[in-house]
Formats: structure tokens, sequence, C-alpha cells
């Protein structure tokens, strides 16, 4: 066990229900670990159908009372919850990064665009607005109203425990839901410590709770509650779909923020050292484990070889280790399972003609650290042109052609993010018409933020998290007609 150290003070090793902190009615644990050092850093209870039975009661007792609550004073609950988390950002960035692995310095700013979603709803919150609409009969009045949806269940992965629970409950505390929330087991510490920071706000017991556990028993129970009226799921696409199929026994309102495969097209007419910084922004941030990191590279044959040169040094440079170290820019993968599955998509990649430029297997510094590394020669026979990676793999296709590009880069599946460099203005808005993504960067890497709906489309995921349209998915509609004025 480590030694007690200010992150410590934010490690809940309870679950959260009704108010109180509780364990497993078993008593069972499971063990955490950091994959940077793979030491045991404590435990959670390993919940089951019954506990998480009672966090929905708990959330359907409270939810009367907080949807009724006064709006500003629930806009004065989400600012407490925001000055919270920053004044504690350096504690929570570290407890991050000790189960996680990334490095502290992307650890601290996932705290910090957590805490933007919290105010930007906070904001969003106070224009939830109906509409008058002029009714065709005279005599009548037409209104439509918004209202909170009720109990909301949430599933959020292990990549980004802290910032992908803040943009569920954002929008859901400031609409009047009540939550129960199942973090990753993998890294549950981070989403635990929301419900610390909710106690710390002055939250009203139940209207946040938080379980951990067995996945298919905490998803199950809400999936089968008829109380719960809306799920939210980060994941994998084949846990989505079949979240869906459940969620049709209760009609449950879905949001659906699943895989992706991002392609990363580079013209011959963009800014070659923009687009590797950019690349590498989007390629290598927290080793790859993103949902929206650039999973495929394609460069026009005119700059291809020289792309591949400058984004060669640029991930050699790259400083590898524990999170905590000074400097160090990639971190360890989540597990060996991570691990394996990297090194097979190297495996298949070379068997069919890629070559590697750089790195292309375990680091030398053991555990899950695995060398950054680009191969070259992709083509779309590949897996990585179907899968999605999830690891510090660069594959670079070359092509031709701006028609090309666009359908090898829609040549999947998924739909959630992609990205291009080019100046060439009109290519841009082509670009918009063509790539079949929710979610696209023209001459950035790094698109995120609060301010703009984040989702896919195909197999990428149902709704929008973020931006004004994150609110309307925790909200349901109602029209009244009055007649006889």
């Amino acid at each position: 066990m480590l030694d007690g150290t200010g992150f410590k003070a934010w490690m809940r090793e309870a679950n959260l229900i009704g108010g109180r902190w509780v364990g497993a009615d078993s008593g069972a644990t499971i063990d955490v670990t950091n994959p940077a050092t793979g030491e045991t850093i404590g435990t959670i209870p390993k919940a089951g159908r019954a506990e998480t039975g009672r966090a929905i009661d708990a959330a359907a007792a409270a939810f009367p009372a907080f949807r009724d609550m006064a709006l500003m004073d629930r806009v004065a609950l989400l600012w407490r919850l925001h000055d919270a988390l920053m004044d504690n950002q350096a504690d929570l960035a570290e407890l991050l990064t000790v189960e996680m692995g990334k490095p502290l310095a992307e650890a601290k700013g996932e705290i910090v665009i957590g805490a933007q979603y919290i105010r930007w709803f906070a904001e969003e919150a106070r224009r939830a607005k109906g509409e008058i609409v002029p009714a065709g009969v005279n005599g009548r009045r037409i209104l439509v109203t918004k209202h909170a949806v009720g109990v909301v269940g949430m599933i959020t992965p292990w990549n980004f425990p802290s910032s992908m629970l803040a943009r569920k409950l954002a929008p859901a505390l400031a609409a009047g839901c009540t939550v129960v929330a199942k973090p990753a087991t993998a890294t549950p510490y981070s989403g635990l410590a929301w419900g610390a920071l909710a106690e710390e706000a002055g939250y009203p017991e139940g209207v946040v709770n938080i379980v951990t556990g067995s996945a298919r028993d905490i998803a199950g129970t809400i999936m089968d509650d008829a109380r719960v009226r809306k799920i939210t799921f980060t994941g994998s696409t084949e846990v989505g779909k079949e979240l869906i199929r459940q969620s049709a026994d209760t009609v449950k309102k879905v949001s659906m923020e699943l895989g992706g495969n991002a392609p990363f097209i580079v013209f011959d007419d963009a800014d070659l050292d923009a687009a590797v910084a950019g690349a590498m922004a989007s390629k290598f941030r927290n080793a790859g484990q993103t949902c929206v990191c650039a999973n495929r590279i394609y460069v026009q044959a005119g700059i291809h070889d020289a792309f591949v040169a400058k984004l060669k040094a640029a991930t050699e440079a790259l400083k590898v280790g524990d999170g905590r170290e000074a400097g160090v820019e990639q971190g360890p993968m989540i597990d060996a399972d991570a691990v394996e599955k990297v090194e097979a998509f190297v495996a298949d990649a070379t068997e069919k003609g890629a070559e590697i430029v750089t790195g292309g297997g375990r680091h030398e510094k053991g555990g899950t650290f695995f060398t950054p590394t680009i191969v070259t020669g992709a083509t779309q026979a590949m897996r990585f042109a179907t899968e999605e990676i999830f690891g510090p793999l660069a594959p670079v296709f070359r092509f031709e052609t701006e028609e090309e590009a666009i359908e090898m880069a829609n040549d999947t599946v998924y739909g959630l993010a992609c990205y291009a460099y080019t100046r060439d203005l009109g290519r841009a808005f082509r670009l918009n018409e063509g790539l079949q993504y929710g979610m696209i960067g023209i001459n950035s890497g790094l698109i995120t933020t609060v301010e703009a709906p984040f989702g896919g489309v195909k197999e990428s995921g149902l709704g929008k998290e973020g931006g004004s349209q994150g609110l309307e998915d925790y909200l349901d509609t109602k029209y009244v007609c009055v007649d006889g004025i």
C-alpha cells in the first residue's frame, strides 16, 4: 500500500449510496493497481444487484425535491462543485495518474476540463427554454416546456475516469436529475471522488450515488429498473449495442459515446510542422488510449516522406515513464491485454507488408509500457484500417487524391472524430460534406471543448455531450394546449 499523500484524501474505498459510504453487502472487494508500477493502491467494493437497487431507491426518493429545487439553488450547487474540483486540482490529478497512468500534466488538464463542463452547464441550465407556439385556432395557447427526465444511470470508461463522468454529471445535475453512476473497475477512484466532491458542495443525500463492482450486475439492474429513465454510456460499440437492446424493455432515453477509428488526413498543401504537431497531440495523448485519437494517418504522396521523417523525430523524442516523473509525456498502457492488442496490430501489419519506422514493441521499462511506434506502407487490408487501436501505434497510409482520401477515411463502421490538414478553404468545406464523422478538426488535432457537441454518427453512438445540445438529452419535452382563453 502507498503511504499517505495528498491524493489519498480523495481516495474513497467505499460506495456512496443514499448519502452513506458503504461496502459491498458480501464484504467482497476488488484490488486496484497502479499500471506504472504494478503496485496495489487500494480496494473498492465488489457490489452487485442489491447495492445498485438501493442506489436507485435513493436516487428515486431524492428526485422530486431536487427537480423542484429553485433553479438558482441548483446553479449555486454546480458552482460550488466547480470550486471544490479546482481547489483540489493537484490532489485529484495525482489520484488520476496513480490509478490510470497518464502523465500528471495530462491529468491536471483532465481535471480542468471536468470543471469547465460543470461551469458550462451551470450556465446552460438557465437557458433550458421552452416556447409558445402560435395556435391555429383562436382562443388557444400552445406551450412547449422542458423537464428533467428523472433518475439517470451512468457508466463511464477507464481512460478518462474524471472528465467522462463530469460531462455526464454536469448536465444531469443542471437539469434536476438524480444519478446512479458506475465508474470503470480499473480506474474507480476518480469516479468515487466525484461523490466526495458532491458532498463537499452540499448536494442532498441520494442525488449522487456511485457504485463499483460487477459491470454485468450493476448495469443489468440499472437497465431493468423502470425508474431509471435514461442511460448514458461511454465505452465500446459492442457493449453499447447490448445496452441499447436492453433499453427497449423500459424505453429509456439513451446517450451512447462508442468506439472510434479516426482518420488523420494530411494534404500536400498543409503546413507540415503544424500537421506533425497535431498528429503527435492526437495520436500519443494518453498513450493513444482515447476514442478520438488518430487511428489512421493518411498522407498525400507529395509530402509523405517528409511527414514521416518529421513524425519519426518527434516520436522518438517522447519521454516514456511513470506519469508522476518530471517531463514524462507517455505513461504505461492500462493493462497487459491492451499491450497484447497493440502487439497483434503490429504483427498483422508487418505480415501484410508494412514497415516499422520506429518502435514496434514493448518498452525497455517493462510492465505495460509500450514504445511509441510508427509503421508505413499501411493498407486498407490491415486490421487497424477497420478496428480501433487504443494504443501508441501510428500507421501511415499513402494516398494520391482528395477523393481517394475521403473514400478510405469513410471505409469504417465508426464515425466519431476525424482530422484534416490543408490550406485550401474550398477543400475544408468539401471535407465537411464528405467525411462521415460527428466531429471534424481542420488544422487541429485537439478539438474537444465544452462549448461544442461531442458525439459521433454511424456505430460511434447516439446523442451529444457538451454544447447547448448536451443538456437536451437530460430533458423531456412536454406540450400543453390551453383552450378557452
